[in-house]
C-alpha cells in the first residue's frame, strides 16, 4: 500500500504536483501584465491625457482594487469549481481589457478598463492559483507557495523589458493590444493543463502536518485573519512607494523612463530569489517568522531610498529592496494554510492576498497624492515606513501570543 502511494505520480508532492507548479508559474507570469504594463507607461499617459502624478496612479489604484476584490471573489469560485474556469475567464478579461484600454479616449475610459477588466482579470493568476498549488504539497508546502507566486515577479521582470522594447517602435496603444492578443492565445490552452481536482486527502479537517500549527493557538480563526489582513494592508502600502513610483521618481531626477523601468526588473529579479529562499525558510520556521523577517528588512530597505537618490545608488537600493521584500507576500498564505481551514484556503487566501493589494493601490495613490502636496517623494517614502511599523507590530504580537499559549499549554 505505501508503495503504490508512493509511487502515485498524482499523490501530494509527486511527479503531477510539480508539473501543475510549473504550469501555475507560466500562467501567473502572462497574467501578471496586468499588474506592471500600468506602472510602465505612467509617465506616457499623464501626458497624453494631461493629468497631474495623483490623476496618473488614478488607474494602478483601481487595478490593484479589481485585483484585490478578484482574489478574494475569485477564491471562493476555486474553492467549489476548481481553477479552470478562472483562469479562462482571466485570459478572455485581460484581453478585452488590454483591447479596450488601448483605444481610450480619455483617462476615465482607460481606468475603468483598468480596474473592472484587467485588474479582476490579472486576480485568478494570483492568489486563486497560490491557493489551488496548496493542495498539491505537503512537505514542500512553503516552498511550492512561494514558488507560484514568483510568477508575479517573474512578470515584473519580463513585461518591463518588452514593454520597453516596444515602446521605442511605437506608442502604449500600440503596446496595450500587443499584450491582449499575447494573454487570449498563452493563457487558454495552459489553463486546460490544470483540470485534474486536487485529492481529496488534501481537504482533511485534520490539523495541517506543520510543527507551528499551534502558534495562533492563542487567537481565534476570525481575530486571525483581520490581524493578517491589516497587517497585509501596512506592508504593502510601504511597498508600493518603490515599485509604483520609482518610474516617475527617475523621471523627476532627469534619469528618464528606462532606468526606472530597469529599476522594477531588478525589484521584481531580486523578489523571486527571496520568495524561493522565504519558501524554504518557511518550511523550517513557519510563515510569521518568516514574514516577520521579511517586514523588518523591507523596512530598513525604505530608509535606504531617502539619503540615496544617485543612479548607481538607486540601482543597488532597488536590489537591496527587492531581495528584502519579495517573501512577504506568499508568507501570508502560507500562515492562512498553517492555521485556517483547508477546503477554505482559496477564500482566505484570497482575502489575505486582497489586503496586500489594496494596500498597493492605498500606497501607490496615496503617495502621488504625498508627491502633488509636498513636491517630493521624501514624505511618500517617510509614510511607507509608518504603515511598515504597523505590520512589524502585528506580526510581533502573533508570534508573542503564540508563544505565550504554548508555555500555558507546557
Amino acid at each position: 500500500m505505501s508503495t503504490t502511494a508512493t509511487n502515485d505520480p498524482f499523490a501530494p508532492d509527486g511527479s503531477y504536483a510539480w508539473f501543475r507548479l510549473a504550469v501555475s508559474i507560466l500562467l501567473s507570469t502572462l497574467g501578471g501584465a496586468g499588474m506592471w504594463a500600468v506602472v510602465i507607461i505612467m509617465p506616457a499617459v499623464q501626458v497624453d491625457f494631461g493629468i497631474d502624478r495623483a490623476g496618473s496612479a488614478l488607474p494602478y489604484t483601481l487595478t490593484m482594487i479589481g485585483f484585490g476584490l478578484g482574489n478574494y471573489l475569485l477564491g471562493r469560485v476555486v474553492d467549489r469549481y476548481g481553477i479552470v474556469l478562472p483562469v479562462i475567464a482571466s485570459a478572455v478579461s485581460l484581453g478585452a481589457g488590454f483591447a479596450l484600454a488601448a483605444v481610450a479616449p480619455n483617462i476615465w475610459v482607460f481606468s475603468l478598463a483598468q480596474g473592472l477588466l484587467i485588474g479582476l482579470g490579472t486576480s485568478a493568476t494570483f492568489g486563486p492559483l497560490v491557493a489551488d498549488v496548496s493542495h498539491w504539497f505537503v512537505k514542500r508546502r512553503g516552498l511550492a507557495v512561494a514558488c507560484a507566486a514568483c510568477g508575479n515577479y517573474l512578470a515584473g521582470v519580463l513585461w518591463p523589458s518588452l514593454i520597453k522594447w516596444n515602446l521605442n517602435t511605437g506608442d502604449w496603444r500600440d503596446t496595450y493590444l500587443l499584450i491582449a492578443f499575447i494573454c487570449l492565445v498563452t493563457m487558454i490552452p495552459l489553463a486546460l493543463a490544470l483540470r485534474r481536482r486536487p485529492p481529496e486527502s488534501a481537504f482533511s479537517t485534520a490539523p495541517a502536518p506543520s510543527a507551528f500549527h499551534h502558534a495562533s493557538a492563542g487567537l481565534s480563526p476570525q481575530a486571525l485573519q483581520l490581524l493578517l489582513f491589516v497587517a497585509a494592508l501596512g506592508c504593502c502600502v510601504a511597498m508600493a512607494m518603490p515599485q509604483v513610483h520609482i518610474v516617475a521618481y527617475c523621471v523627476d531626477l532627469g534619469y528618464g523612463v528606462a532606468p526606472g523601468a530597469e529599476m522594477i526588473a531588478i525589484m521584481t529579479a531580486a523578489g523571486v530569489a527571496s520568495r524561493l529562499v522565504s519558501g524554504v525558510l518557511a518550511d523550517k520556521i513557519g510563515g510569521v517568522r518568516t514574514l516577520l523577517i521579511g517586514s523588518v528588512l523591507q523596512c530598513a530597505a525604505l530608509f535606504l531610498f531617502i539619503p540615496f537618490n544617485g543612479l548607481a545608488s538607486l540601482y543597488l537600493v532597488s536590489l537591496i529592496f527587492g531581495l528584502s521584500q519579495g517573501g512577504i507576500v506568499p508568507s501570508y498564505a502560507v500562515i492562512v494554510r498553517e492555521y485556517l481551514p483547508a477546503r477554505e484556503a482559496g477564500q482566505r487566501v484570497g482575502l489575505v492576498i486582497m489586503g496586500t493589494i489594496l494596500g498597493m493601490a492605498l500606497g501607490g495613490w496615496l503617495s502621488g497624492w504625498i508627491y502633488d502636496l509636498t513636491g517630493s517623494y521624501q514624505a511618500a517614502f517617510l509614510n511607507g515606513i509608518a504603515w511598515n511599523f504597523l505590520n512589524i507590530t502585528i506580526m510581533i504580537f502573533i508570534l508573542m501570543k503564540g508563544k505565550r499559549r504554548l508555555a500555558a499549554a507546557v
